[in-house]
């Protein structure tokens, strides 16, 4: 297993812990009466589900096991992949510690600022995935005519 594809579903597992701790922590009921800090924790909750377990596990699973691009570049370019790993984990970073401040008008612009820089990370990262990925998608047609 190439080591990208280690570290995506590595990380992707402790956003899974992450994630589980965090809805458990939801759900005693005092602590949202407390502050809407505790509110503000159920798109952080979804969000590191979704990109942190779940959409990095699928780019780890998909660097290692999608069809070879060929014998020289068999992955597509290493370089890239992290790049994508790191505009992930650093724009889903940002959202975790900004997202549950985001009713706090004294930082709004901050907060608002970096939810935004978060936001085009993580949309980079899924760009980079998908521009990195695509030529490994191939009908078996154009995978015989590459081998022949």
């Amino acid at each position: 297993m190439p080591k990208l594809a280690r570290w995506y579903i590595k990380t992707g597992i402790i956003y899974l812990v992450f994630a589980l701790l965090m809805g458990v922590g939801m759900e005693f009921p005092d602590l949202s009466k407390m502050s809407p800090f505790w509110v503000n924790l159920f798109p952080t909750f979804y969000h590191a589900l979704a990109v942190g377990w779940i959409t990095q596990l699928i780019f780890g699973v998909a660097f290692w096991m999608f069809p070879r691009n060929s014998k020289e570049d068999p992955r597509g370019s290493e370089i890239v992949g992290w790049i994508t790993y790191i505009c992930i984990n650093a724009g889903l970073i940002l959202r975790i510690i900004f997202e549950p401040f985001n009713t706090d008008s004294h930082w709004h612009t901050l907060i608002v600022s970096a939810l935004i820089i978060s936001a085009v990370l993580q949309w980079l990262g899924g760009v980079l995935f998908a521009a990195n990925t695509w030529n490994r998608v191939k009908s078996r047609k154009k995978r015989r005519k590459k081998r022949a």
